[in-house]
This record gives C-alpha cells, structure tokens and sequence, in this order.
C-alpha cells in the first residue's frame, strides 16, 4: 500500500462479521445496554479498569457513556481510534477499541477489549479480535497491533497467544489500574507473521454458526 493513498482514516467506519460475532461502531443509544453490563460486571471488570475517582456507578453512568462515545468520535475522525460494539447473537455484549493509532514510519496500535462474564470463554472475544486484526491488517493499513495485559489475566493472555501474538517485553509499573501502577506485559503481532491462528478461530466461530 502507498503511503501517500493512506486517508486519515482508512477502514472506518466499518461493520465486521465472524459467525455469531458482530462488530459495528459504538453508538450513543448503546448506553442502556453498556451501563446494565457493567453494572452487572463490576467484580468482572473492576480490576482490570483504570484507576479513576467516584464509584463504579457513577463512572459507569450512561451520561458518562455518551461522553465517551463523544470523544472517540472525534478521535475516529481524525483516524486514531476504532471504537467498536461487540455483539453475540445481535445483542451488545462488550467492547473492542484499536486506540492510540499511528500513522507514518510505525504504523502500529494498541488493543483493548471486554466481554461481559456470561459469554467469556466461548470464543467470542478471540472471533473479535481475530477479525479486527484481519481489517487492521487489510483496509486500515497497519504495521503492528499490540496488547498490553496485566501478568494476572490469564484469560487474556491466553486469548491472545492463542491467536499468535508473541511476547516481547515487561513494563514495570506501567499503567495505574485499579488503584496501583500495574506491571503489564507487552504482546503483538505484526503484518508479516503467519495468521493462520486467526483463520482457525475465524473458522471455529463460522461453524458455531452453522450448527445453531
């Protein structure tokens, strides 16, 4: 691809599909469904958040939802984000956002995601991610997306070496989550290593599908 045809923000808005997985762009009228879930998630989620002041309601108020969406708009215009709704079945069921994109020489981002507890590990959440790589990988034009994930989540380290990321460095006390600078481990893949992780995922999610 040629650098110079790169708009500021190619690949979005966008839709994608995998089985009984959907990924569209968040929508203020989200905010009833973002706000039961995490509510009904907090122990869930909670430790895994960036440490904020006020409580888990009120910083998971819808009105603060809106704001949020607000402001990744504005960020998606100007091509640094990619804030997507993740749906089971048609139904809002978490998050994915490709946040903090750069253009020019790097052409790398960064990967954040949540499921609600119900639907954590049954493939939902790697179908996403194996997607949103491919449409990174293709019209969005990156190099190199990464995660960052705390050494006690195992469930999403294992979701992402499970698609092939590799392991590349420790950050000590990198990010404040939950109330204390995190130590987090660094994972990414890049355009030129093997997918077919991706594919086999992508296609276990298609024949889940299938068989309802």
């Amino acid at each position: 691809m040629n650098d110079g045809a790169l708009t500021a923000h190619p690949g979005w808005p966008a839709t994608l599909h995998s089985g009984r997985v959907t990924l569209r762009p968040l929508r203020r009228r989200d905010a009833a469904d973002w706000e039961r879930l995490q509510l009904a998630n907090e122990q869930w989620l909670s430790r895994w958040e960036p440490s904020a002041p006020g409580t888990w309601a009120a910083r998971h108020s819808r009105s603060n939802f809106r704001r949020m969406v607000r402001a990744q708009r504005r960020r998606a215009r100007l091509g640094l984000c990619l804030p997507y709704a993740v749906l089971v079945d048609g139904r809002f069921a978490g998050q994915l956002t490709v946040d903090n994109v750069v253009r020019g020489v790097m052409r790398n981002a960064h990967l954040g995601y949540w499921i609600e507890q119900g639907l954590a590990g049954q493939g939902h959440m790697s179908a996403a991610v194996a997607v949103v790589i491919e449409h990174c990988f293709g019209p969005v034009g990156l190099h190199r997306v990464q995660a960052d994930i705390r050494p006690e989540n195992q469930p999403s380290r294992a979701l992402v070496l499970g698609l092939g990321f590799r392991e590349e460095a420790m950050f000590m006390r990198y990010l404040n989550i939950d109330g204390q600078w995190r130590d987090h481990i660094g994972y990414a893949l890049t355009v030129e290593d093997p997918r077919d992780r991706l594919s086999t995922v992508l296609q276990a999610q298609q024949d889940s599908q299938d068989r309802r």
